[in-house]
C-alpha cells in the first residue's frame, strides 16, 4: 500500500484537489477571489510535493510506471498549471462556472499524468480520453460566443477523428503482436506489413493530438474560438503532454520500426515547420497568429524525436520546460489585452510601449525567446534540439530547420516592431495588472533569461534521463 502511495503521488495530489473543489461546489461555495487564491495554493503545494518521496517502480502488471524522468515531465507539467493560475487571474476571477473549469482542467492534467505513466495500450486510450474530453468543454467556456462553441464542435470531432484511428491501429497491432503491453512489443515487432499499417495509424493519432502538418487544420480556429487559457493550455499543457508520451514511445516501443518512422519524421518536421511560419507570416489575430507559432515549434521538436537518442530526450524535454516560460508569457499578454480592452489583432499592439512598457517587455522577451535569438533560453532549446538531430549525419534536414528559423524571425519581429517602434494615435490604454498576474509575468520573464544561461538545468534534465 506504501508503493502504491509513493509510486501513483502525483495522480493522487490532482485527485485530492479534484475532491477538495467538489466539496466546495457542493457545500455554499467560496467567491471567486478566495476560491482561486485557495486553488494557487493547492497548485503551488502540488508543484513543490512533486520533487520529495518519489520512486521508481510499476502498479497493475506494468500497467502504470514511473521513473526519474516521467516524474520530472509531471513536475513541468504542474509548474506550468500554477502558471495559468497566476496570468489569467482576472478572467478567473470573472469567470462563472470557476470551480467547473478547473476541475476540468485538472480532469485533463490528470489524464496527461496517467498517459505518461502507461505501460500498456490499453491504459494509454483511456489516459488520453480522459486528457482530451474535458477540454473540449473548456474550449465552450465563452458561453456566450457562438465561435467559442465552434472551437468545441472542431475539437470534438477532430479529437474523435483521432481517437478512431488510434483505435483502429491499436487493434491492428494487437492482432500482429498478441500483447497490448509496451514491455512485450518490441521484440514481437518485425516490420510486416500489418504492424507498419498499424504504427502508421498510431502515429497518425499522435500528429493530430501535436497538430503535426498536415493534421493541423483544427488548431487555429480552436485556438482562436477558445478562450485564451484554453488556448494556452492547449498550446502548453496538451502538447507538452503529448510530445513527452511521443518521444518515449517512439524511443523505447517502436524502435525496432526506427527506419519506417525516422523518414516519416523527417519529412512532416520539414512540412510543419515550413507550412507553421508561412502561415503564420499571414495572421492578423494573435491567438491564431501564436497557433501557428506553436506548430512550427512542434516542427522543431519532431528534429530532437529524429535523433533517437537520450540526448534527444533531454532536448526535448529542455525545450519543452523552455516553451512554457516563453509561450505563457506570450499568452498571458494576449489575454490582458484581449480582457480589458476585447482586442486581438496585431494592429492593435502598435504603440503598446507608449501605455504599457511592462507588457511590451514581457511580449518582447516571449517572441525572441520563441524566435531562438541568444541569450534568451529558446537560442539554447533549439541550439539543442538541432544538436540532437544532428547526431544521424543529416545534415539537409538540419540545414532546412536552420533556415526556418530564420524564417520565423520575420513575423516575431514583425510583433515586436509594432509593439516598440509603429506609431498608433490611439493605442491600447494603460491596463493595472493585478499583482498574481505581475508576478506570473516576472517569472515567466526571469525564466526565458535564466534556465539558458544556467547550464546545470540542461545537465540536470540529461542526468534524469541517463
Amino acid at each position: 500500500m506504501n508503493e502504491f502511495f509513493t509510486l501513483m503521488k502525483p495522480e493522487l495530489l490532482i485527485m485530492a484537489i479534484l475532491f477538495l473543489l467538489l466539496f466546495i461546489k457542493i457545500s455554499k461555495g467560496l467567491a471567486n477571489d478566495k476560491l482561486l487564491q485557495f486553488i494557487q495554493v493547492l497548485l503551488l503545494i502540488n508543484f513543490v510535493a512533486g520533487f520529495f518521496l518519489n520512486a521508481e517502480g510499476k502498479l497493475f502488471d506494468s500497467m502504470y510506471q514511473t521513473n526519474a524522468m516521467i516524474v520530472l515531465q509531471k513536475n513541468i507539467l504542474n509548474l506550468g498549471m500554477f502558471f495559468i493560475s497566476l496570468l489569467f487571474t482576472d478572467w478567473f476571477r470573472k469567470c462563472e462556472h470557476l470551480s467547473e473549469f478547473f476541475m476540468l482542467m485538472l480532469s485533463a492534467l490528470l489524464g496527461m499524468f496517467y498517459m505518461m505513466s502507461s505501460g500498456n495500450l490499453l491504459m494509454f486510450y483511456l489516459s488520453l480520453e480522459l486528457a482530451t474530453i474535458p477540454v473540449a468543454a473548456m474550449s465552450n467556456f465563452n458561453l456566450d460566443k457562438k465561435v467559442s462553441s465552434e472551437a468545441a464542435i472542431k475539437m470534438i470531432l477532430s479529437s474523435a477523428f483521432s481517437s478512431g484511428i488510434l483505435l483502429f491501429g491499436i487493434s491492428l497491432l494487437y492482432g500482429a503482436t498478441g500483447t497490448l503491453s509496451f514491455t512485450e512489443m518490441p521484440a514481437l515487432l518485425t516490420s510486416s506489413p500489418l504492424q507498419i499499417l498499424a504504427f502508421v495509424c498510431l502515429f497518425t493519432a499522435f500528429a493530430f493530438k501535436m497538430s503535426v502538418v498536415p493534421f493541423h487544420f483544427w488548431t487555429a480556429d480552436v485556438y482562436e474560438g477558445s478562450p485564451v487559457v484554453v488556448t494556452s493550455f492547449l498550446s502548453v499543457i496538451s502538447k507538452g503532454a503529448i510530445a513527452f508520451v511521443f518521444v518515449s514511445t517512439l524511443f523505447k516501443v517502436f524502435q525496432p520500426l526506427h527506419d519506417i518512422w525516422y523518414n516519416m519524421i523527417m519529412v512532416l518536421s520539414v512540412m510543419t515547420m515550413l507550412i507553421g511560419n508561412l502561415f503564420a507570416l499571414r495572421q492578423q489575430n494573435i491567438k491564431r497568429f501564436l497557433a501557428f507559432s506553436s506548430i512550427a515549434q512542434v516542427g522543431f521538436i519532431l528534429v530532437g524525436m529524429s535523433s533517437n537518442s537520450t540526448q534527444g530526450t533531454a532536448s526535448i524535454i529542455y525545450f519543452i520546460c523552455i516553451y512554457i516560460f516563453s509561450n505563457l508569457a506570450a499568452f498571458g499578454v494576449a489575454d490582458l489585452i484581449s480582457f480589458f480592452t476585447g482586442k486581438e489583432n496585431v494592429d492593435d499592439y502598435k504603440g503598446l510601449y507608449q501605455t504599457n512598457p511592462l507588457l511590451s517587455w514581457v511580449l518582447a522577451l516571449s517572441l525572441f525567446s520563441l524566435a531562438g535569438i541568444p541569450p534568451t533560453a529558446g537560442f539554447f532549446g533549439k541550439l539543442f534540439l538541432l544538436s540532437a538531430g544532428a547526431t544521424t549525419g543529416n545534415y539537409i534536414f538540419i540545414g532546412i530547420a536552420a533556415v526556418n528559423m530564420i524564417i520565423s524571425l520575420y513575423y516575431y519581429l514583425r510583433i515586436i516592431r509594432a509593439v516598440f517602434m509603429d506609431k498608433n494615435e490611439t493605442p491600447v490604454e494603460k491596463i493595472s495588472i493585478n499583482p498574481y498576474t505581475k508576478i506570473g509575468l516576472y517569472i515567466c520573464s526571469a525564466g526565458i533569461v535564466l534556465i539558458g544561461l544556467l547550464s546545470w538545468v540542461y545537465d540536470y534534465i540529461e542526468s534524469v534521463v541517463n
